[in-house]
């Protein structure tokens, strides 16, 4: 276990949603911001929440998140609270954002049907081991799902095995890469 969890960003689910200090007086309440991030899918055009699995990554403005410029954000790697469940939903907390890119324990990775190919959420062998689903939204053939992975991990879906592959020169960097097509 480690004293502290970096995780490192590849991509944010489609739903943001933001809360602000209540006081009107306070001249930091922007600045202290918290915005979430979780998944969702287009309904008739627009963006909504299909929840199968709730939850969401949680970024404090304070701790060097950009809510202005979150593709800014992608490839960078945070220090973050341990995963949890609070209140029957999924959590994970974004504490700050590291100054210099470091070698991450795990990687923030938001996955949609459309690019990977439908997800068999439930099933025992869709997702290797260690591998933490924290929001699911799905309606028909859409799906998109964010989940916390670790290096070389996988997930099973119908097009194959996709495997989190860092880039060798910088490992805060990654991307799934199909290894293995399904086999029909």
């Amino acid at each position: 276990m480690h004293s502290r969890l970096l995780v490192a960003v590849t991509e944010f689910g489609s739903v943001w949603r933001r809360r602000f200090g209540k006081n009107p007086d306070d001249p930091r309440r922007f600045a202290r911001g918290v915005y979430y991030n979780t998944t969702g899918i287009d309904i008739a055009g627009t963006i909504r929440q299909r929840p199968q699995i709730v939850g969401c990554a949680r970024f404090n403005g304070c701790g060097g998140f950009n809510p202005n410029r979150p593709s800014q954000m992608i490839g960078r790697v945070f220090e973050c609270a341990e995963p949890c469940v609070w209140q029957g939903q999924n959590k994970l907390l974004f504490k700050r954002l590291l100054n210099a890119p470091e070698k991450p324990d795990g990687y923030l990775v938001v996955v949609r049907a459309q690019l990977v190919g439908k997800l068999t959420v439930g099933r025992a062998d869709w997702r290797s081991a260690g591998t933490w689903l924290i929001s699911f939204s799905e309606c028909g053939d859409q799906q998109e799902a964010m989940l916390l992975m670790r290096e070389h991990s996988w997930l099973q879906t119908e097009l194959g095995r996709f495997v989190l592959e860092p880039e060798p020169r910088r490992p805060w960097v990654a991307r799934l890469v199909l290894v293995s097509a399904q086999q029909e």
